[in-house]
């Protein structure tokens, strides 16, 4: 059987782990969340046979290794919570294989020390209450955003601030893409230059720490490959990193917005956090009260 992995024996630690230690621990769950859930599953939920010899109540170890297209032996060695390096494509295998809902999904992933690279859509980070804070938070533009700048929820002011974000595609709202390739976008950004380099200051920073993970270096690769600003702002290898500071971005509607940028995370470092801009002066808030307006109209 063709697999998907390189069957090879675990590494020698060159001294003891603590029974106690944390990726010991993990390794343990993530063991005993696999058999449990193997043990679950009926051969008939897959498409197997089940046969009247099986004795195991669930699926067979070779099963699970037939289905997510990997050696017996190597998910033989998951099981035992051997001290092995797991994939985000065989994590995602076997998450099908186990027929695991998003809940179990991303738990599965949590424990492998992941990150799965093809969330679902509607965003398990932003819950129904954080979408009634953004509501709240009108006038002032506020969104929902990971530490790799996708926008995951916005209010109506926020979508109107920099373009009409409703028209861009969910998986083109990143607020590093739309910054060097999104023609409106580029434009409402007053000092263009110097804001855009500091992004891939801290892109680059923020990358350090998600080297490998797909998902990063798909927007990597395609930042690359859409834009030359972007690439001669990454071969200059700044790194800086998070600040507040003030912006100033120039609406098609209203004009010239001067505001404090803010940021508060909703959950663990490096996950999604609330970002809002407070006007600066009396003119730009009485502006963001039009935009309002014109977004609440649209």
């Amino acid at each position: 059987m063709t697999t998907t992995v390189q069957e090879t024996r675990p590494a020698r630690a060159t001294r003891p782990e603590g029974a106690g230690s944390a990726s010991a621990v993990r390794r343990h769950e993530l063991a005993a969340f696999l058999r449990h859930r193997r043990e679950h599953v009926a051969p008939e939920q897959v498409g197997l046979p089940r046969g009247v010899r099986r004795r195991t109540p669930g699926l067979r170890r070779e099963e699970v290794a037939q289905l997510s297209s990997v050696g017996v032996t190597w998910y033989t060695w998951l099981e035992q919570a051997r001290d092995i390096q797991v994939s985000v494509q065989v994590l995602d295998s076997l998450a099908r294989a186990l027929l695991l809902d998003s809940s179990e999904r991303a738990h599965l992933f949590a424990l492998a020390g992941a990150v799965d690279p093809s969330p679902s859509g509607g965003c398990s980070a932003v819950a129904p209450a954080h979408r009634v804070l953004l509501e709240q938070l009108e006038p002032l533009p506020a969104c929902v955003q990971n530490s790799r700048y996708d926008i995951l929820a916005y209010n109506r002011t926020y979508g109107r601030l920099l373009c009409d974000l409703d028209a861009v595609p969910p998986e083109d709202r990143n607020c590093m893409l739309l910054a060097y390739t999104h023609a409106e976008w580029r434009t409402s950004l007053a000092d263009r230059e110097e804001m855009l380099r500091l992004m891939a200051a801290k892109f680059r920073a923020t990358m350090a720490e998600h080297l490998g993970e797909p998902a990063w270096k798909m927007l990597l690769n395609r930042l690359l490959s859409e834009s030359e600003e972007f690439v001669e702002h990454w071969e200059r290898h700044e790194v800086v990193g998070p600040s507040v500071r003030r912006k100033q971005f120039r609406n098609s509607r209203v004009g010239l917005l001067t505001l404090d940028h803010t940021y508060l995370w909703l959950g663990p470092h490096n996950g999604p956090r609330l970002i809002t801009y407070t006007p600066a002066d009396e003119e730009t808030r009485a502006r963001l009260e039009r935009l309002r307006a014109i977004a609440t109209g649209d």
